[in-house]
């Protein structure tokens, strides 16, 4: 009669796995160990996204420096000189609206390089800051030249009109000074002259005053240009106002546009 714990052939001894009867244990060490492929810890792979993330923090950076640069470069738009600016007026405006005013503003600004350069512009805009940037940008792109005797005053008289403003312009020996008031100081101002006398009558509207100076100084001409439109030399026309020939050679001399 068999023995009731003999265990058939083939089968599992107790405490074993059927493969190859080997012990519990030792299958569970080689799960643990070497029975499945090696998997990187998730700490190790967080580390690693943190790490492309720092490599996009410094895309970022280098964007943003592109845009720096950028910026720079638009504000050299004026050739590195350096502009002489005036607010000469800002008007406040309201409009009535369902809840409360709305508020607006105008601001004229005039442009110069003190050097025979100058321009007018307006801009409009909810904020003053904005109106003035706006007015500035628009002077720079309207900006004329106006030919200066010495680099100081005017070369001849004038008169300039725009609606209901007139307004003289004259000469004045040095020393004298800017004999003028109000928009049109802040003209001559950008404009570098030093020596001048103006007269202003009509309308005291800004516009109006601004839009009729720069009407005079736009009839200003040079003995230089006068002399090339002629045919003939600057001597021959500075002669025709007397002086002797040595101040007339000098003041030829000193003629540079």
């Amino acid at each position: 009669m068999a023995d009731d714990k003999t265990t058939p052939e083939g089968a599992a001894q107790p405490g074993t796995t059927g493969e190859g009867n080997q012990p519990v244990a030792a299958v569970a060490a080689e799960a643990k160990t070497g029975g499945a492929p090696d998997r990187p810890a998730r700490g190790g792979n967080r580390g690693g996204g943190g790490g492309n993330r720092d490599n996009r923090g410094g895309g970022r950076d280098n964007r943003g420096g592109g845009r720096n640069n950028n910026r720079g470069g638009r504000g050299n738009n004026d050739g590195g000189e350096e502009l002489v600016e005036k607010l000469v007026h800002i008007n406040r405006v309201s409009k009535t609206v369902k809840g409360g005013k709305r508020f607006g503003f105008a601001a004229l600004v005039v442009v110069g390089d003190g050097k025979g350069r100058a321009g007018f512009g307006k801009g409009k805009a909810r904020e003053v800051p904005e109106a003035i940037t706006k007015a500035t940008a628009a002077a720079k792109k309207n900006m004329v030249r106006v030919p200066l005797r010495e680099g100081r005053t005017l070369h001849h008289d004038g008169t300039g009109q725009f609606g209901a403003g007139n307004v003289t312009v004259r000469s004045a020996p040095a020393g004298t000074g800017i004999i003028a008031g109000g928009p049109m100081r802040a003209v001559f101002e950008s404009l570098g002259v030093s020596d001048v006398v103006t007269k202003s009558n009509g309308t005291a509207n800004p516009y109006n005053m601004i839009r009729a100076t720069f009407a005079a100084l736009a009839d200003q001409s040079s003995p230089k240009s006068v002399s090339q439109r002629r045919g003939k030399k600057v001597t021959d026309l500075l002669a025709r106002a007397g002086g002797s020939a040595a101040e007339v050679a000098a003041d030829a001399a000193a003629v540079t546009e």
